[in-house]
């Protein structure tokens, strides 16, 4: 039996760029990824611009809740991406750790969010392509 593999999505507040990733990852990949998404300071909840560009793709993630990045989050997983959440991320040999510079959705309009929202989902499947999982 092969395990799948586990990525871990980590921003500061886990309300915008890693809830978007997450729910990309699961679903262009159900069943085949195990996706997480965290924060090193979540907010309250999920950015509503955030879930309204999801919801313009046809993915849901208006019952999201931001979660608190643990150290047992990061080492159940053997991929952690990072978007702009800087040292905050506790280090573990032998986890592939990605960081991926992306513009920060907090407090911008549809019109910003939009080109994060894609740039998102072209990275996730570029992820799916190194891990060797079909879209």
């Amino acid at each position: 039996m092969t395990s799948i593999p586990s990525v871990l999505f980590v921003c500061v507040h886990n309300a915008g760029r890693s809830q978007m990733a997450a729910a990309f990852l699961t679903h262009l990949a159900p069943d085949r990824v195990d996706v997480r998404s965290a924060g090193s300071a979540p907010a309250d909840q999920v950015n509503p611009v955030a879930v309204e560009a999801m919801a313009e793709v046809g993915i849901d993630i208006s019952a999201e809740i931001p979660k608190v990045l643990t150290t047992d989050a990061v080492q159940a997983c053997a991929v952690v991406i990072t978007m702009g959440c800087g040292d905050a991320c506790p280090y573990f040999p032998g986890k592939q750790y990605l960081d991926w510079k992306l513009d920060d959705p907090a407090g911008q309009g549809i019109d910003a969010v939009r080109p994060i929202r894609d740039e998102i989902e072209h990275r996730i499947r570029g992820l799916l392509d190194d891990l060797g999982i079909p879209a």
